[in-house]
C-alpha cells in the first residue's frame, strides 16, 4: 500500500469511528451518507446528522479530490505546479442544548506534482477546536488537554505552538479580533523532513483524530440534560451568527474548496441550522454571556506552559519549531 492509500484508509477509518462515536452519544439520529463525484476529479462522502437528542446538526465529511493546478488556484492560493491532490476529514457539530459545544475538526495532507507526476510539495494540516455559548472552565480544561496529551507524545512544544496558531487562526478580524470560541489546536503546511518524516505526520494527525472522541464526547455527556430557557437559546443563535461569519469570511477551507470547485452543499454542511444577527447585540456586563464573550476577546492558556529552567529558557530564546 502506498502512503497515498495508506492516508485515505485512515481517513475513511476516522469518519467511521467518529461517526459511531456521536450516534451512540445522541441516542437517536443516525448519520445519512452522501456520496458524490466531482468532475474535475475525484469526490467524497458527506455525511449528516440531523433533529437528534442531542444533535440538530452536523456533518463529518470525507473528500479525496485532485486535478490540474488552475490560474485561479496560482492567483488566489499561491499554489503553482502542473496538477494537485487532497485528501481529508472535515466536521462539524452544531448540539441543540445551547450548554453543549459546538466543535469543529479538520485533519488532511495535500500533495502537487510536476508535469512528470514527481510529488514536488506535501504537506500536512489539521487541529480540533471547541466553540460554546457558555464557559464551563473545566470543560475548557477538559478538552484542552486531551490535546496536550496527545501532542505530547510527539513534541513537547507541539501544544502550545498549535494552541496559538489556533487562537490567532479562529478571528474575526472584523470583530475587534474576537475568537469563535475557545480555540484547541490548528497546525498547517507542515512539510516532511529528516526528522519528521510522513509516518511522522501520519501518526500524529492518526492520534490527534482519534482524541477527538476523549476530548469532546464526555463534555457532550455532561451536557446534553441541562435545562435551558429561550434566553439561552437566543445567545447561543447570536454566537452561532459569529461562526457564520468566521467560515464565510475568513476560513481557509471554505476558500479552498469554492475555489476548488468542489461540492458546495458538503463545503457549507458547516453552517449551523438557525442563527441571528442582531444590530449592536451586547450581553449584559458580568453575565454568563459576557463571561464567554471576555474569553473570545481575551485568550487563555487553559493548560500552564512549561516552568522548568530549560524548557523556559527554550521559550525566551524563541526555540518554536512550528
Amino acid at each position: 500500500m502506498s502512503f497515498k492509500e495508506e492516508w485515505i484508509s485512515f481517513i475513511h477509518q476516522l469518519q467511521d469511528d467518529i461517526c459511531t462515536a456521536l450516534e451512540q452519544a445522541d441516542g437517536k439520529a443516525k448519520f445519512v451518507e452522501d456520496k458524490w463525484e466531482r468532475a474535475e476529479g475525484g469526490g467524497g462522502k458527506t455525511r449528516v446528522i440531523a433533529n437528534g437528542d442531542v444533535f440538530e446538526k452536523g456533518g463529518v465529511n470525507t473528500s479525496i479530490v485532485f486535478g490540474e493546478v488552475t490560474d485561479v488556484m496560482r492567483k488566489q492560493l499561491k499554489i503553482n505546479g502542473h496538477s494537485w491532490f487532497a485528501c481529508g476529514l472535515s466536521l462539524v457539530i452544531h448540539p441543540f442544548n445551547p450548554f453543549v459545544p459546538t466543535v469543529h475538526a479538520n485533519y488532511r495532507m495535500f500533495e502537487l506534482y510536476n508535469e512528470t507526476g514527481e510529488v514536488i510539495d506535501r504537506w500536512f494540516g489539521g487541529g480540533t477546536d471547541l466553540t460554546p455559548y457558555y464557559l464551563f472552565e473545566e470543560d475548557a480544561i477538559h478538552f484542552h488537554q486531551a490535546y496536550k496529551n496527545a501532542c505530547d507524545k510527539f513534541h513537547s512544544k507541539f501544544y502550545y505552538s498549535f494552541k496559538l496558531e489556533c487562537d490567532d487562526y479562529f478571528v474575526n478580524y472584523h470583530r475587534n479580533n474576537e475568537r469563535r470560541g475557545i480555540g484547541g489546536i490548528f497546525y498547517d503546511h507542515q512539510r516532511p523532513d529528516a526528522g519528521m518524516d510522513v509516518n511522522f505526520w501520519m501518526n500524529f494527525a492518526k492520534e490527534c483524530g482519534y482524541a477527538f472522541m476523549d476530548a469532546y464526547v464526555p463534555i457532550v455527556e455532561k451536557r446534553k440534560s441541562t435545562p435551558f430557557t429561550e434566553a439561552n437559546k437566543h445567545w447561543q443563535e447570536i454566537r452561532r451568527g459569529r461562526y457564520v461569519e468566521f467560515n464565510l469570511v475568513h476560513d481557509r477551507g471554505t476558500i479552498f474548496g469554492l475555489k476548488t470547485n468542489g461540492r458546495t452543499e458538503s463545503i457549507l454542511m458547516s453552517l449551523p441550522p438557525t442563527v441571528r444577527f442582531e444590530y449592536n447585540y451586547q450581553p449584559e456586563p458580568n453575565s454568563e454571556e459576557d463571561k464567554l464573550l471576555q474569553v473570545c476577546l481575551h485568550p487563555r492558556q487553559w493548560i500552564p506552559q512549561p516552568v522548568s529552567d530549560e524548557e523556559r529558557l527554550d521559550w525566551e530564546r524563541g526555540t518554536n519549531i512550528c
